[in-house]
């Protein structure tokens, strides 16, 4: 009887562990081959017949449709380049060019993965309809208030997600440094 009992215990202990490393692992995002430029991280193989598990079963719970490798490559943003989380309170300025691609979109997300609802309905920009400085370089101001040029309103949410979605791009698998894919700098400021 001592027996069933401590096989019982250290079974429903094990379970528990795994359970949980496993619902840690879906809520983190934790999934390997990512390229980080800057603030910026992609996961590029998540469309592809190669994606790990993690990343596939991540997907399946959010029920996200990822880009397919042919199409394009998406990356996340949760804080600046200096490391500091986005705050929906403060001031981020998104700023520089994208890497080569044959369109381009950036969308604010809450960390649910859910558009910020806003008065002003505006929940991103593409590379068509964003106003470019006469070098070519854009900058868009991310804030809870109105501002001239380019600006996405945060609703004053206290966390955000920037996604920034380049289609038809040669930015993929092999990419690694800022010099093979030059990203816009993210840059914040609390006042």
């Amino acid at each position: 009887m001592r027996l069933l009992i401590g096989f019982l215990f250290s079974f429903a202990v094990a379970a528990l562990f795994g359970l949980g490393l496993t619902q840690f692992a879906l809520t983190r995002g934790t999934a390997f081959g990512a390229i980080t430029i800057g603030a910026w991280t992609a996961w590029p193989k998540t469309g592809t017949a190669e994606i790990d598990p993690y990343a596939r079963a991540s997907i399946a719970r959010s029920g996200e449709l990822p880009i397919g490798s042919g199409d394009g490559v998406a990356f996340y943003a949760t804080a600046d380049d200096g490391g500091r989380k986005l705050d929906g309170r403060c001031v981020v300025t998104l700023s520089g060019i994208t890497p080569p691609a044959r369109f381009w979109t950036v969308t604010l997300y809450d960390l649910d993965g859910r558009l910020i609802p806003n008065a002003a309905n505006r929940f991103g920009f593409t590379s068509q309809e964003i106003a470019r400085q006469s070098d070519g370089n854009f900058e868009i101001v991310i804030g809870s208030r109105a501002r001239a040029g380019n600006w996405l309103p945060t609703g004053g949410i206290d966390r955000y997600l920037l996604v920034l979605r380049l289609y038809d791009t040669p930015v993929g698998v092999a990419t690694r440094t800022a010099r093979d894919a030059p990203m816009p700098a993210v840059s914040e400021s609390c006042t």
